[in-house]
C-alpha cells in the first residue's frame, strides 16, 4: 500500500524546482518558445511529423453527461449518488481559411493554475472543409492532472492530415477542478466512450457544423498516463479484482462495473473504435491488470514510453502491458532514458519556467518538441494504416528493433543503397535513443 501512495504522490506532485528563470535560461541556452507555439516541428524531425495539406479550425464545446455516478460524493455502504458530469472539449477539423492567417490561441492555464496563451495553427470559428468529409475520428485523452490543451500538438497536427480530433477536460481531473481520485478511474473510459457517442451524434445531425464532418465509424483514441488507462479499458482490458477492491479505488468496488469477466463490460467494447495510441498508462504497476484482463484487447494500439518512467513503471508497466495484450496487434516505441513525460506533453509554457510545474511538462534527457515531432511521425503512421487503410504507411513501422542498429547508406546521387536499414523517414543520426518493438496476436 506503501509503494501505491507513493506512486500516487508522483503522479499528483509530478514536478522539481528549477532555479532558473525562462530569461536565463533562453540567454544560456539559446533556445526559448517565447509564444508558447504548440505546432514547432524541429529541422531535424521524422517525415511524418510535418503538418498535412489541411488548414485547420477549431471549436470548443460544452457536453453533458446526464445521470452518471458521483463518486466525488459517494458514501462508503451507502447508494452512490447520480449526477450530470458536464465535460469540455476542443475539436480541431480540416478547415477552409479564405485567406485568413493561419493562426490561432488558446486561453489556458499551466500545471499551477497560471494563466498562458498557447499559439498554433488553427483558426477558431473557422468554416469545415467538407470536400474530404468525412474523416476519422480522433479522441485525445489528458493525464491527472491535465486539460484539454496538453496534447495540443497532435490534435491540431492530425486535423492537418485529415482527421477530425477532439480532446477532452474530464471533469475532477484537471489542473483547476482536481478531485478524488477514484473518480478518474472510474470516469475516464466512460469519458471516452460518451464523446464518441456525442460525437457519433452530432456529426449524423443535419444541422451545426460537425454534420456529416467526423466517420465515428472509423474512430482511433489516443490517451497520455490516465488517459492511456482509460483507453486500455475502454479497449476490452478488464481491470483485477484486486484493484477494485482496492483502498485507492472507488467506494462500493463500483470498478467492477469496468472489471474482467464482466459480461456487460466485456459486450461494452465499442467496435467504431479501431486504433489506439496509449503513452505511458498508468495502473499495470498498481495491480489494475493481469494476463486474463488485458487478452480482451483484440485492437491495434501502438504504445509509447520512456524507459526510465517512475510512475506508471516501464518494465513493471507500458511494456508488460505491451506483452500480455496477445491478442492485438501492438507496437512498443520506447525513448530511452526518458521518464513519465515522453512524447505526449506540449512544449513547458513559458510562465512555467523557473517554477515547480515545468517539469510536469519537461524531460531532463529528451526535448520536448523532439518527442512531440516522433510522436506525431508515428501516430501519422499509425492511424493512417489502421483508420484509412493507407498500406504504404505500413514502411514507416516495419523497422529494425533497435534503431542504434541501422545503417544510413545513401550513394553520389543521395539515393538510398541496398545496405541501408536506418529507420524510414527519419534523416541520419536521429533516430539515436529510440527502439520499436512490434508483436502480432498470439505473439
Amino acid at each position: 500500500m506503501k509503494s501505491t501512495l507513493l506512486i500516487l504522490a508522483v503522479l499528483l506532485l509530478w514536478g522539481g524546482a528549477l532555479a532558473q528563470t525562462s530569461e536565463q535560461a533562453a540567454e544560456q541556452t539559446g533556445v526559448s518558445n517565447t509564444d508558447n507555439r504548440i505546432d514547432l516541428i524541429r529541422p531535424d524531425a521524422p517525415e511524418l511529423a510535418a503538418h498535412g495539406p489541411y488548414d485547420i479550425g477549431v471549436r470548443t464545446l460544452d457536453l453533458v453527461n446526464e445521470d452518471e455516478l458521483d463518486v466525488v460524493n459517494a458514501v462508503p455502504g451507502e447508494p452512490v449518488p447520480r449526477y450530470d458530469r458536464p465535460l469540455t472539449v476542443e475539436v480541431w477539423y480540416p478547415a477552409e481559411l479564405s485567406g485568413a492567417e493561419p493562426r490561432g490561441e488558446y486561453a489556458a492555464t499551466t500545471r499551477d493554475g497560471t494563466p498562458t496563451t498557447l499559439v498554433g495553427r488553427a483558426v477558431r470559428d473557422a468554416e469545415p472543409d467538407t470536400e474530404g468529409a468525412p474523416y476519422p475520428l480522433i479522441i485525445l485523452s489528458h493525464g491527472y492532472p491535465g486539460n484539454r490543451f496538453l496534447l495540443s500538438h497532435l490534435g491540431e497536427n492530425l486535423a492537418s492530415k485529415g482527421y477530425v480530433t477532439v480532446s477532452v477536460d474530464h471533469t475532477d481531473s484537471t489542473y483547476l477542478d482536481q478531485a478524488a481520485f477514484g473518480s478518474t478511474l472510474l470516469n475516464r473510459p466512460l469519458d471516452q466512450q460518451f464523446v464518441l457517442d456525442e460525437m457519433a451524434r452530432l456529426s449524423q445531425n443535419s444541422e451545426g457544423f460537425l454534420a456529416g464532418l467526423a466517420d465515428t465509424d472509423d474512430t482511433g483514441v489516443v490517451g497520455y498516463s490516465m488517459g492511456a488507462y482509460g483507453a486500455v479499458n475502454l479497449l476490452g482490458g478488464g481491470f483485477t479484482q484486486a484493484s477494485v477492491a482496492s483502498d485507492y479505488a472507488p467506494p462500493n468496488e463500483i470498478l467492477a462495473l469496468r472489471q474482467a469477466g464482466n459480461e456487460a463490460f466485456e459486450g461494452s467494447v465499442d467496435p467504431r473504435i479501431k486504433a489506439a495510441v496509449a503513452i505511458a498508462p498508468w495502473g499495470m504497476n498498481t495491480g489494475f491488470w493481469d494476463a486474463e484482463g488485458l487478452a480482451g484487447i483484440d485492437t491495434p494500439v501502438f504504445f509509447m514510453a520512456g524507459s526510465a518512467d517512475d510512475v506508471s513503471g516501464y518494465r513493471e508497466g507500458t511494456k508488460a502491458i505491451f506483452e500480455r495484450a496477445v491478442n492485438a496487434e501492438r507496437y512498443l516505441l520506447t525513448f530511452e532514458n526518458a521518464n513519465h513525460n515522453a512524447a505526449a506533453p506540449i512544449p513547458a509554457p513559458t510562465e512555467t519556467w523557473g517554477e515547480e510545474s515545468f517539469m510536469h511538462y519537461a524531460d531532463a534527457v529528451w526535448d520536448t518538441v523532439r518527442m512531440n515531432n516522433i510522436a506525431q511521425h508515428f501516430a501519422t503512421a499509425f492511424f493512417d494504416l489502421e483508420l484509412k487503410g493507407d498500406e504504404a504507411k505500413g514502411a514507416y513501422l516495419d523497422l529494425l528493433r533497435n534503431a542504434e542498429d541501422g545503417v544510413y547508406a545513401v550513394d553520389e546521387e543521395g539515393d538510398f543503397t541496398e545496405e541501408h536499414t536506418y529507420w524510414r523517414g527519419f534523416p541520419n543520426r536521429t533516430a539515436v535513443g529510440l527502439s520499436l518493438e512490434h508483436k502480432t496476436p498470439s505473439e
